[in-house]
């Protein structure tokens, strides 16, 4: 009996010392991978914030480096708040009007509705592509009547954008400009993503499309495909630029968003982003 209880002590006993030295090893384990891991951040990231700071502006910016897997950024809170998405929206907006025939391509032509709008550009007949270019705010206001409230919802429940929400059928022309619609700049990032690998429930025509209407500049270096943003209906304004850069056989998807106090502060968003990606020795 004796015997039993001594062979019983040791076995626990030696249960208990591989149990503890388990326990302090993986401590040790969590603690240098944590310190790998933090010391790897500080020494590839730049400060981004500076540019905000250059131009005395608020805001994020978020570029995801798509080989590297890797993500840089300035205002990680702002990077997950939801946001108007403004005439960033086109870029969903043009997908929904290709794709179920509102308008056959992107030279087609809508008739000026002849009301003069303080932006001259608008002010006259145009197509799709021009209207991206130019944003212009009655385009795509009738792209969206024209597609209805419940063609609009059913999409955007199937692409999954942002948070889905587009009010009542009385917004159909509006909801992007001055909400409910929000998203964030980290789920832009993912959308654009999605539209870059053609992962969207798009036909391929509307995808490669869109994507050649974006883009804003190219030269045999790199494609810059990006869309603008402007939301006048909050308080401080507040401005996007985003879509994604493709340089040195490599996709890198930004998002940026500022406080705008005044006209002269729409060119920082672009600038900013410019500025950024400079860091990162591109462009």
């Amino acid at each position: 009996m004796f015997r039993i209880w001594r062979l019983k002590f040791v076995v626990f006993t030696v249960i208990g010392c591989l149990t503890l030295l388990t326990i302090i090893n993986f401590g040790a384990m969590h603690v240098l991978a944590q310190s790998s891991v933090t010391s790897t951040v500080i020494a590839q990231a730049p400060n981004l914030g500076r540019h905000f700071k250059k131009f005395g502006l608020e805001g994020s910016i978020l570029i995801y480096d798509l080989n590297k897997n890797r993500t840089y950024e300035h205002n990680f809170q702002r990077n997950a708040t939801a946001i108007i998405p403004g005439s960033t929206f086109k870029i969903f907006n043009a997908m929904v009007a290709l794709e179920t025939g509102i308008i056959p391509d992107d030279v087609a032509v809508l008739t000026w509705d002849g009301i003069h709008r303080n932006i001259d550009a608008w002010n006259h007949d145009t197509n799709l592509r021009q209207a991206f270019k130019d944003s212009t705010v009655w385009f795509y206001k009738v792209l969206a009547r024209k597609a209805g409230h419940e063609r609009m919802q059913q999409l955007i429940n199937k692409v999954n954008y942002g948070n889905r929400q587009i009010g009542t059928a009385a917004d159909i022309d509006r909801f992007w400009l001055q909400g409910p619609l929000k998203i964030t700049p980290k789920e832009q990032i993912e959308f654009l993503q999605r539209l870059y690998r053609g992962n969207l429930p798009f036909s391929q025509r509307t995808m490669n499309l869109v994507k050649d209407i974006m883009v804003r500049e190219q030269t045999p270096d790199y494609t810059l495909r990006a869309k603008t943003g402007w939301l006048d209906s909050t308080n401080p304004e507040v401005g996007w630029f985003v879509g994604y850069l493709e340089q040195n056989k490599n996709v890198y998807f930004f998002a940026t968003t500022i406080d705008m106090y005044k006209p002269e502060d729409a060119v920082a968003r672009i600038e900013i982003t410019r500025r950024s990606f400079k860091d990162l020795g591109l462009l």
